[in-house]
């Protein structure tokens, strides 16, 4: 691959930094989860695909799996197609799973293409691809979702992991190739789903007992009730700060995937704000540890 375009001084330091953490991830797999804000701007996208290319150079096995709610609900507003959310997940009817997939396609390949200019050889997949990944329908929301409804929610082409299947990953760590991935998904009786972006990468990273998986948010990482940053917390510490208000809104759901990850086999989930510049490099190569990390 081709070298990034980085000064030769700043590249001597970045190294030297770099050698001791690259030692210790050298040959491991690494999955990020990329996607809303932390997709950032043009110059944000493309600092990003250097650090993922800077993350193969450096020996590990970064694998990329993206979301892409802004653009979808983007290009339904274009199309006059209303979206409807419930519990933060996008009920999926046939005509709105047709978008969902037309769009993060080409999220996917605009991140392909990012990357490969960075110097790096990315290849764009879904969970399609290889049956890499096989979903199943998501269960419907139970009532108090719908308060006054009487009726559970149904969210549609809405999917959730079923078996990941890691032959082509597995593929192409032993290669040069950097994946991207979307997360849609085909059942067993090839019905299309969506699947949430941080819960599919949950599942990849799982299935591929990935040393670390990263979540990119707008958010420095967990705080504690006195807003400042939880550094690291355990499974049980993660619990205990859900059942005593301290992880409220919407991280809930995202310590909860954190949690189901190392239950899976991940060693460690870290939440991370993805508008840092280099922040992925921050976390992984250097001693300055960049958001929360939760371990078993």
């Amino acid at each position: 691959m081709a070298g990034i375009d980085v000064s030769p001084l700043d590249r001597a330091r970045i190294l030297a930094e770099a050698l001791p953490h690259m030692q210790r991830y050298d040959d491991a797999t690494v999955v990020v989860k990329y996607g809303g804000h932390a997709m950032g701007e043009e110059g944000a996208a493309r600092d990003f695909a250097r650090d993922i290319v800077m993350l193969k150079l450096a020996g590990l096995h970064p694998i990329v799996v993206h979301g892409g709610g802004p653009q979808i609900g983007s290009m339904l507003k274009r199309l006059n197609i209303e979206s409807h959310f419930h519990e933060g997940l996008r009920v999926t009817n046939q005509e709105t799973m047709e978008v969902v997939e037309m769009v993060l396609g080409l999220v996917n390949k605009s991140i392909v293409a990012a990357i490969n200019a960075a110097g790096g050889r990315a290849i764009g997949l879904s969970g399609k691809d290889g049956n890499m990944v096989t979903a199943r329908k998501h269960a419907p929301l139970n009532k108090t979702s719908s308060p006054g409804t009487g009726e559970d929610v149904d969210l549609g082409f809405v999917g959730e992991p079923e078996t990941v299947d890691p032959t082509v990953l597995n593929l192409a760590s032993g290669s040069d190739i950097i994946p991207v991935i979307a997360p849609v998904a085909t059942s067993r009786w090839g019905e299309t789903f969506n699947v949430n972006a941080d819960t599919f990468a949950g599942a990849i990273a799982g299935a591929m007992r990935a040393r670390r998986l990263l979540f990119l948010t707008d958010v420095s990482g967990v705080l504690d009730k006195d807003r400042n940053l939880i550094r690291k917390m355990t499974i049980n510490e993660s619990r205990m700060r859900i059942a005593d208000g301290t992880i409220t809104g919407g991280m809930i759901p995202k310590v909860e995937t954190c949690m189901d990850a190392l239950e899976r086999g991940v060693d460690g989930v870290v939440i991370l704000d993805g508008k840092v510049p280099h922040i992925v490099l921050l976390e992984l190569l250097t001693d300055h540890g960049a958001g929360t990390l939760v371990t078993r």
